[in-house]
């Protein structure tokens, strides 16, 4: 079955999307996420001008091979905007194999290890009030892990609190806007929010905090240990992790489980952090760290080491991504949760899934493939739109910060 066409799309159904299509001389086509927010178009091209001239005319069915193609002979290894191609092609040519097979991916790749994915969700308000508000809406809509994030008093913006309820955008300017941050604030008042949403809703429900890489690594052992008392089910990027040593110095201080890898591209950025077991969850995903074939290289990596996967699973990761994300989710015995940040309707009509939600859980779907479409029409209604993340600068003096 050879590759005789592909193209990339890209639209704005709300936020951007850069889809890949590969179409087979059998008739078979499949799709893959390329988004990498920010910088979309910077794939758009590598997958344009570099890739796909290089796919045409090879066997779909040997996806290790292209694989291997498109990572060692770039020559250029590693980085997200290669890393995002790479995943685009690989996720699509298992969709088409799934198809093939007659088979949903999550059956190709092994069977079912569980019933269902567990994720959680966002609940965000400008104080701890309405984050307690928003917890309860989320555990009555049936969420049994719930990430809270709050606003701090005397900061004019905060990292998960945007605009919207159910919908969070984090790239909201055509250039970058700037935010204001203040680590003792925010140390002051993380605890404080915890104590209150443990207070309102028990033992019973998973809770989760997203700290975005803003401290140190003594300030994130201190506040892991302030945290201990509420029993997260993690602290989530907790310190930049360039330098995955960091994460030593934070366990040396905590019991609190930590979680990292969003931004991640291979199993190099998380080799020492996994083996060393100084993290509890790894959150590589399917369009960032090269796709279904490199995210099981280090799903069984980290299982050596009982390292758990918890998929990243925001917004501007398309609906391609998180039903890939959910297949991979079924079948990886080393499942720990799925980040699951609810997409508009907009972007839910233009990429049509199989894919459900219910009483905390969600499922894939039995269709063959990874069980999401993309009706090319109605992308072309919503045309690209520039669009940065936010940048952070201290409070007190104007440095530039980790937003």
């Amino acid at each position: 079955m050879k590759i005789s066409n592909a193209r990339v799309i890209v639209c704005s159904p709300g936020r951007n999307f850069v889809t890949l299509k590969i179409e087979t001389d059998e008739g078979l086509t499949g799709i893959g996420d390329a988004t990498l927010n920010g910088r979309e178009l910077a794939v758009a091209s590598y997958l344009t001008d570099h890739v796909i001239p290089c796919l045409i005319g090879r066997d779909a069915h040997q996806i290790e091979d292209i694989w291997q193609f498109l990572y060692r002979g770039a020559y250029w290894r590693r980085g997200p905007v290669t890393m995002s191609a790479v995943a685009a092609v690989d996720t699509a040519l298992w969709d088409i194999k799934a198809k093939a097979a007659g088979m949903p991916l999550y059956q190709l790749l092994g069977g079912k290890s569980r019933t269902g994915v567990m994720v959680y969700g966002h609940a965000n308000g400008r104080d701890i009030d309405e984050t307690v508000d928003e917890v309860l809406r989320y555990r009555d809509m049936g969420y049994r892990a719930i990430r809270a994030q709050s606003g701090v008093p005397g900061l004019n913006a905060v990292y998960g609190v945007g605009r919207g309820r159910m919908f969070y955008e984090p790239a909201d300017a055509d250039l970058p806007s700037e935010h204001d941050w203040s680590t003792e604030k925010y140390l002051d008042h993380a605890p404080k929010l915890f104590a209150r949403v443990r207070d309102a809703v028990g033992w019973d429900t998973h809770l989760l905090h997203d700290v975005h890489h803003r401290l140190t690594p003594i300030e994130a052992g201190r506040l892991g240990k302030s945290l201990e008392p509420y029993r997260l089910f993690w602290m989530e990027d907790a310190t930049p992790a360039e330098n995955q040593e960091a994460f030593r110095l934070i366990r040396q201080h905590t019991v609190t489980p930590l979680a990292v890898g969003e931004i991640f591209n291979t199993v190099w950025d998380c080799k020492d952090l996994i083996q060393n077991q100084l993290i509890d969850y790894i959150r590589t995903t399917v369009v960032h760290a090269g796709g279904i074939t490199h995210l099981r290289r280090i799903a069984d990596l980290a299982s050596l080491y009982q390292v758990r996967t918890g998929c990243h699973g925001a917004t501007d990761l398309s609906p391609v991504c998180m039903g890939a994300a959910l297949h991979f989710d079924l079948w990886v015995p080393n499942f720990g949760i799925q980040e699951y940040m609810r997409h508009t309707d907009e972007t839910d009509a233009v990429f049509p899934h199989a894919y459900s939600f219910a009483d905390g859980m969600m499922y894939p779907g039995d269709t063959p493939g990874h069980g999401v479409d993309i009706d090319e029409k109605l992308a072309a209604k919503y045309p690209y739109q520039r669009a940065y993340l936010p940048v952070n600068r201290q409070a007190h003096d104007g440095t530039l910060w980790n937003w």
